[in-house]
């Protein structure tokens, strides 16, 4: 369920106020100060909404609304604020006192920005416009050197491209290299034994025979070891 609304709206005066409208809010308020907007309208004798009340009060009839074109250092403030708190108006014009929200956004739609611009200054961003074009290059080329470099790759390693449909290829593919210490035991040296080949017929005790090949290279006869 929306919330109710604050008037019947067939029974409420439209378009502007009246001096007669004016005075009589006016010595409502410094009577009984501001109180509910939503019954404030009957209890002072107005046929108006309460919402019109409250914004023809804060904008126009507050006796300590500051009258008059910004100064150089209200705007300075305000391009400050802005800086830190973007468009929340209500809490940039509570820190200029006499000036309301809609006062200051209007002055800042149509002043306050084109004094920027004018500067050379964005002001959404409230940097130098150039800088920001420098920053937006740098980006680009950045960005398109690592697509190149993403390219590179995945031309000379294809199976490291995760979209690669050759990748199931390489299932067993370990990529993993670890480097460890040398070990600190000495290489272990191989047993050697002089060991004198004989061939068969030196087995036999016919040694010098014709069959005799003891001392041979290269044989293709049964070898021995002794």
């Amino acid at each position: 369920m929306g919330r109710s609304p604050c008037c019947e709206k067939g029974h409420t005066n439209k378009g502007a106020w009246t001096r007669e409208e004016d005075e009589l809010l006016i010595a409502y308020i410094q009577a009984h100060g501001e109180g509910c907007w939503r019954s404030l309208p009957k209890a002072a004798g107005l046929l108006r909404c309460g919402k019109s009340c409250r914004l023809r009060w804060i904008n126009y009839l507050r006796p300590d609304l500051k009258r008059g074109n910004f100064t150089d250092e209200e705007d300075e403030l305000i391009v400050k604020l802005h800086s830190l708190l973007g468009n929340k108006w209500s809490i940039i014009a509570a820190r200029l006192p006499g000036r309301t929200d809609n006062e200051i956004k209007n002055h800042w739609n149509t002043h306050i920005k084109r004094k920027l611009l004018s500067r050379g200054i964005d002001p959404l961003t409230h940097r130098q416009i150039n800088e920001q074009a420098a920053t937006r290059s740098i980006d680009r080329a950045s960005s398109a050197a690592v697509l190149r470099q993403d390219a590179k790759t995945d031309n000379e390693f294809p199976y490291l491209n995760q979209n690669n449909p050759d990748r199931e290829k390489y299932p067993d593919l370990n990529l993993e290299l670890q480097i460890s210490p040398p070990s600190s035991h000495p290489p272990r040296k191989e047993e050697t034994t002089d060991r004198k080949i004989i061939c068969f017929c030196s087995s036999l005790g016919l040694q010098n025979s014709k069959g005799c090949t003891c001392g041979a290279v290269g044989i293709e006869h049964l070898r021995f070891y002794a």
